[in-house]
């Protein structure tokens, strides 16, 4: 089973209690405190591009790159209306490759948690050659604990249309947490079930501040009074070194 496949439809209804406004003045609050102009901004892992699309509202010119095609198809079409279309790329995050520079990288929303471990030297290595000299990276991960609290968990989302559950199993031997989702989508008077698969790693915030480190960031910092603190998320940003 696939990730974000038959799921991309449907995200944005079963996740609209995301309070998107904050993390984007998260991030506009962590510019101000870094100084220097930032207009130009890369939303990697940007899912169905409902922060890209409120960051361009706010002014910043949009790059939006993920690895699902369903998801950036969600994303095309909700930014279709912009004075301004953002540039959508196709990508793996430690992948990534663009024409140039941005001011500042960020990913929200567990994006970094979906990449394994060995994949992250190569994604910061790649950030800090696209992100320019006084710019930023930031991103959100949900912490080890909070993984481990969900193990054996079996959660359900229900709307007009549309039934979810996914069921959680965390694996202590891989730092992994995986969950089974199967989806019910109505057709008519009868309902049409798929399923994908979801693995999200547990990575420790010393890790990743020391991955950073090595790839030439610093100034990194954590932050555990963010969006969504109180449900496991911690942010870290770091800046890119002249």
């Amino acid at each position: 089973m696939s990730s974000y496949a038959s799921l991309a439809a449907w995200y944005d209804l079963l996740t609209g209690d995301v309070p998107y406004g904050a993390f984007a003045d998260f991030y506009e609050a962590e510019f101000a405190r870094c100084g220097g102009e930032f207009r130009l901004l890369l939303d990697f892992c940007c899912g169905t591009g409902t922060l890209t699309a409120e960051m361009a509202r706010r002014g910043y010119e949009m790059i939006g790159s993920d690895a699902s095609v369903e998801m950036l198809m969600q994303a095309r079409d909700k930014c279709a209306s912009l004075p301004v279309m953002p540039l959508f790329l196709n990508q793996r995050a430690e992948e990534l490759d663009l024409y140039g520079t941005v001011d500042a990288a960020y990913c929200s929303l567990d994006g970094m948690n979906y990449l394994p471990p060995e994949a992250l030297p190569e994604l910061f290595r790649r950030l800090h050659l696209f992100v320019r000299p006084g710019g930023l990276v930031i991103f959100d991960v949900k912490t080890p604990e909070w993984f481990r609290s969900l193990d054996g968990q079996i959660f359900l989302d229900e709307k007009e249309d549309v039934f979810c559950v996914w069921r959680a199993d965390y694996l202590a031997e891989k730092r992994c947490l995986v969950y089974g989702m199967d989806l019910f989508e109505r057709a008519g008077r009868l309902w049409r079930r798929s399923g994908e698969e979801h693995v999200e790693y547990a990575h420790e915030p010393e890790a990743l501040c020391a991955l950073l480190e090595q790839a030439g960031f610093g100034s990194v910092i954590r932050h555990e009074d963010g969006p969504q603190h109180d449900q496991g998320r911690l942010f870290i940003s770091a800046a890119r070194g002249g």
